[in-house]
């Protein structure tokens, strides 16, 4: 389970879409930028494969809901 997600724009201009990200995963932070067509770019490496698909499922769903629900 993700904890601690925290996200900012990426540009000052909230009119341009894009996102830095950070969370924790069992004990690791990762980081990111989620873009708008939903791809995901780590910043920090990339969780292990078994759960990298899991993790980008969750940042979507937690982005949907914080950026595009308001």
């Amino acid at each position: 389970m993700i904890q601690h997600f925290q996200f900012t724009p990426l540009y000052e201009n909230n009119e341009l879409p894009g996102w830095n990200f950070s969370y924790y995963f069992k004990r690791v932070k990762y980081t990111g930028i989620y873009q708008s067509d939903g791809k995901i770019f780590w910043n920090s490496p990339a969780p292990c494969a078994e759960t990298e698909e899991l993790l980008k499922s969750q940042i979507h769903e937690l982005m949907l809901f914080h950026v595009y629900d308001n």
